[in-house]
C-alpha cells in the first residue's frame, strides 16, 4: 500500500473515530482521547515544520545553480528558461486573482472552517509598511537572524543570489559548494522520509480532533478545498492551449490530438519523468518538432518547469488564509507569487508529499499564513496531484512547440540535463 493511500485512510479513520466519539461517546471520553491525540499530532507537525527551511534552501541553491548552467549551454536553453519563468509567474498571477474571486462566489463553510483550525495556530499580526520599508524587508541584514526567525522571503532571495554568485566561481570551488548543498539536501530528504513514515499516525491524530469538533461535516470542506485547487489548475491548462493556438505553428487542434497519449500516461503514472518518452514521441513524430529541439527543451522542462504547480501551491495557501480569516493585500500576494516561483524550481523531482510541504510551506510562511492545517490537506492531495502532473506535462509539450517555431538548427541538445522524477 502506497504512503499516499495510507495517509488518506488515516484521515478517513481519524475523522470517523472523532465523529463517533462526538456523537456517541461521553464528553469525558472525548476529552481524554483529545488529551492523548493532540500532543501526538502536534509533535509530528513540529517535526515536519523543522525540516522545511533547511530543505528548501538546499533545493533552491542546487536548482538555481543547475538552471544557470543550462542557460549558458545554448541560446535555445536560455530562451526556454526565460519562457519557463514568464509562464510560472503568469500562472501565479492567475492564482492570486482567480482563487479569491472564486472563494467570494463559493465561500468556505464557517463552522467547518473553525474546526480545521488548530487552537495553537499562530496568526501573525498585520503590519502596515511604507513602500520603502516593504522593499527593504526583502533583503536580510543578518541572514542568520532571518534563518532563526523563519523569514522565508529573505531566505529565498539570499539563497537565490548566493546560488547565482556560486556560478561565477572557479569550477572546483563551485562544485564543492554545490556538493555541500546537495549533501545537505539528501540528508534532509532522508529525515523528511522518516517523518513522513509516521504521517499516518500524525494525520490520524490531527483528523480525530477535527472529527470531534465538527463530525463528518469535515468531508464537505475538504471536498470544497480539492475543487478549488483543481479549478485553478484547469484555468492554467486552458491557458496552455490558448498560448499554443497563438504562438505555435502546429495549431491547437493538432496539438490537442498529439498530446492525448502523453496525457494518459501522465494521469496514470502521476510522474512527469515517466511521461518523457511519450512527450518526445508526441512532439517529434506527432507535431514535427525538430529532434534536437525536443531533446533539449523537454528534459529541461521536466527538470525545471512545472506550470500548474505554482498556481496550485498558491491556491492552497490562499485557501488556508481564507480558512483563518486572513485578508491578504497586494504586497502579500506579490510576495506569494515570488516565493511560489522559487519553490517551483526547488521542489522539482520530489515525491508528492515532500513536494507539497517544501512548495506550499515556504509560500505560507512568506505570506504570514499558518501552516498547521497543511498536514490534513496532504491527505487529500491525490486528486489535485493528478491535475498537477497533467498540467505540467501539457505545459512541457506546449513550451516545446512554441520554442520550436523560432529554433535554429545550430542549437544542440544538452548532454547533462538533470532528469528528476515526480510531478
Amino acid at each position: 500500500m502506497s504512503l499516499t493511500l495510507r495517509i488518506f485512510l488515516s484521515l478517513v479513520a481519524g475523522l470517523a473515530v472523532g465523529s463517533l466519539l462526538a456523537a456517541y461517546g461521553s464528553p469525558e471520553a472525548a476529552e481524554v482521547f483529545a488529551a492523548v491525540a493532540d500532543p501526538i499530532g502536534g509533535v509530528w507537525l513540529d517535526a515536519l515544520q523543522a525540516t522545511v527551511i533547511p530543505l528548501v534552501i538546499g533545493l533552491l541553491f542546487t536548482g538555481i545553480a543547475d538552471a544557470a548552467g543550462s542557460a549558458r549551454a545554448s541560446r535555445l536553453a536560455g530562451r526556454a528558461l526565460l519562457l519557463f519563468g514568464v509562464l510560472i509567474v503568469t500562472g501565479g498571477v492567475i492564482a492570486v486573482t482567480f482563487v479569491p474571486a472564486l472563494l467570494g462566489v463559493w465561500p468556505i463553510a464557517a463552522d467547518a472552517a473553525r474546526a480545521l483550525i488548530r487552537d495553537d495556530a499562530v496568526i501573525p499580526a498585520a503590519a502596515t509598511l511604507s513602500a520603502g520599508a516593504w522593499l527593504r524587508s526583502f533583503v536580510p541584514t543578518n541572514v542568520f537572524a532571518a534563518l532563526a526567525g523563519g523569514s522565508m522571503l529573505q531566505l529565498v532571495i539570499f539563497t537565490g543570489a548566493f546560488a547565482m554568485a556560486a556560478t561565477r566561481l572557479p569550477v572546483d570551488a563551485r562544485q564543492r559548494l554545490i556538493g555541500f548543498f546537495e549533501a545537505v539536501t539528501q540528508a534532509m530528504l532522508v529525515l523528511v522520509h522518516w517523518v513522513l513514515m509516521l504521517a499516518p499516525i500524525g494525520v490520524f491524530a490531527l483528523a480525530s480532533q477535527v472529527g470531534i469538533k465538527v463530525g463528518i461535516g469535515a468531508i464537505g470542506i475538504l471536498t470544497h478545498y480539492v475543487a478549488i485547487v483543481i479549478a485553478v489548475q484547469i484555468v492554467v491548462i486552458v491557458l496552455i492551449y490558448v498560448l499554443v493556438a497563438l504562438m505555435a505553428r502546429q495549431g491547437v487542434l493538432a496539438f490537442a490530438r498529439a498530446a492525448v497519449p502523453a496525457q494518459v500516461v501522465a494521469v496514470s503514472t502521476q510522474s512527469s519523468i515517466a511521461t518523457l518518452p511519450a512527450m518526445l514521441e508526441a512532439t517529434t513524430r506527432g507535431l514535427g518538432v525538430p529532434d534536437n529541439v525536443a531533446r533539449l527543451v523537454l528534459p529541461m522542462a521536466v527538470s525545471i518547469f512545472r506550470m500548474t504547480s505554482a498556481p496550485a501551491n498558491l491556491a492552497v495557501v490562499l485557501y488556508v488564509a481564507n480558512l483563518h480569516g486572513i485578508v491578504l493585500g497586494p504586497a502579500e500576494l506579490a510576495v506569494g507569487v515570488a516565493v511560489a516561483f522559487a519553490a517551483s524550481i526547488a521542489a522539482v523531482g520530489l515525491p508528492g508529499q515532500v513536494s507539497f510541504i517544501t512548495s506550499v510551506a515556504p509560500i505560507a510562511l512568506a505570506m504570514g499564513v499558518p501552516i498547521t492545517t497543511l498536514p490534513l490537506l496532504i491527505a487529500v492531495e491525490m486528486l489535485p496531484d493528478i491535475f498537477r502532473t497533467l498540467g505540467n506535462v501539457t505545459g512541457d509539450m506546449g513550451v516545446t512547440v512554441i520554442l520550436a517555431r523560432d529554433a535554429v538548427a545550430e542549437d544542440a541538445p544538452l548532454e547533462d540535463v538533470p532528469l528528476d522524477s515526480g510531478a
